[in-house]
């Protein structure tokens, strides 16, 4: 049997590999347009901010780790440009070719939401593009960072690590899949080292010489260099050509097996639409973690191991200096416009027991009014720990009591006795 996986990223390697191990026999050809397999866009500003030495070690593996280990038939720098049912048509090295498969698998990932034309703006998706965003961000005096999610945070805190003049203007505020009550306390932190303009969004970017000038309906920005981070949209346009169907998000449209509407065709990763744990609702999670699970899923069934996957929580975690912030589930705002009848604490604790003091952790927790608890989110000190715990629970439909009675162990240099997830419990306890 011939398996054709367009992508090579966490989700088309994870399926790649699965198969292979699960039934050695089959003929699994991986098409991946750029130079590398097994990639972490998500390492980026930690390559531009000097932390992560070589480019190369945002990969995983290397193809040839996949060709020789595996056996997995890797093709860089091959795209795909035509899908039928059961023949795909790629380009590699400049020369067409066709592949007929027998199982297929969009593995497409996602590409940023462009904000202009010029080749001057830069976007944080593509590791073949570090280097060159590194070698710019390092020339310039004054940058504009456009978008302030867990990308856009990321790259504020390198390029001012890099000693830039950074502006970063954000449409609402830091974050916005947070509540206010913790990106007010972001918004705090990075004031200290750029300067962030909230409630702004650009209309163009224009070059200008050398520089270029980023307009808003409020003011206009000059900068030498800007970089990009609102988002991203799913790759489905190949999907589409096929006939497969995109649920209301765009993304591509899969059941609890990851299959598509047409016969042996799967999708995974940032192209495809899964349930969220939350909700029970289809959902687009564009995220690394999900991603790895859905191909290891997908590549169990594509190989005849049946296997669900039973969706995810949209976890996650970033940081801006000493300060940590990470989120699970669903926040207030989000938990309201699902229709969810939803009551929140927010309580400000210390993160260490009193006597060996090591900084502060805010949680807000989200509950509905039957006492399910809805989503976790904390910012500061040691919230790694406290997210873990959390996405955890949620996992399986735990109550405030459950967050409560939990049984987190007391360690002073890492947690008070009471730890803060508990004393939020307590709280919404008293609410419920």
């Amino acid at each position: 049997m011939k398996v054709a996986i367009i992508g090579g990223g966490a989700a088309g390697m994870s399926a790649a590999s699965r198969i292979k191990r699960l039934n050695p026999k089959m003929d699994v050809h991986v098409f991946e347009k750029s130079n590398f397999v097994s990639h972490a866009p998500c390492g980026i500003p930690f390559f531009v901010s000097g932390i992560v030495g070589d480019v190369n070690e945002l990969c995983a593996y290397t193809a040839d780790f996949f060709r020789e280990e595996r056996k997995i038939n890797v093709h860089l720098n091959a795209e795909v440009v035509e899908v039928e049912y059961g023949m795909l048509e790629y380009v590699e090295k400049g020369r067409s070719k066709t592949y007929e498969w027998d199982y297929l698998l969009f593995s497409t990932g996602a590409s940023p939401i462009k904000i202009s034309s010029s080749k001057k703006v830069h976007y944080v998706r593509s590791i073949e593009d570090a280097p060159r965003i590194k070698a710019i961000a390092e020339k310039s005096e004054k940058i504009v960072v456009v978008g302030c999610g867990y990308i856009g945070v990321e790259v504020v805190d390198a390029l001012t690590n890099l000693g830039k003049k950074v502006i970063v203007i954000e449409k609402e505020y830091p974050l916005p899949d947070h509540d206010v009550e913790v990106s007010e306390l972001l918004l705090s932190e990075m004031k200290k080292y750029a300067e962030v303009k909230t409630g702004e969004a650009v209309e163009e970017v224009r070059e200008v010489g050398e520089k270029l000038v980023v307009e808003t309906k409020e003011s206009e920005y000059e900068a030498d260099m800007v970089i990009s981070a609102i988002g991203v949209k799913p790759n489905v346009e190949l999907a589409k050509k096929l006939g497969v169907k995109l649920g209301e998000s765009g993304a591509i449209r899969t059941d609890s097996f990851l299959r598509t509407n047409v016969e042996n065709v799967y999708a995974a990763g940032d192209c495809a639409e899964i349930t969220n744990v939350i909700t029970q609702k289809p959902d687009w999670i564009p995220l690394a973690a999900p991603a790895n699970k859905m191909g290891f899923v997908a590549g169990s069934n594509i190989a005849g191991k049946q296997m669900k996957f039973p969706g995810a929580l949209k976890s996650q975690m970033t940081s801006f200096k000493d300060l940590e912030i990470g989120k699970t589930g669903l926040s207030e705002k989000e938990a309201k416009k699902h229709g969810f009848d939803a009551i929140s604490v927010t309580i400000t604790s210390r993160a260490t027991a009193e006597y060996i003091p090591n900084g502060e952790l805010t949680v807000k927790m989200v509950a509905e009014r039957n006492g399910r608890v809805l989503g976790v989110q904390a910012i500061g000190k040691g919230v790694a720990k406290r997210i873990y715990a959390a996405a955890s629970l949620l996992y399986k439909n735990a109550k405030v009591e459950d967050f409560f009675f939990v049984d987190l162990p007391f360690y002073p240099p890492k947690s008070p006795v009471w730890d803060p997830l508990v004393i939020a419990a307590r709280n919404l306890m008293r609410l419920i």
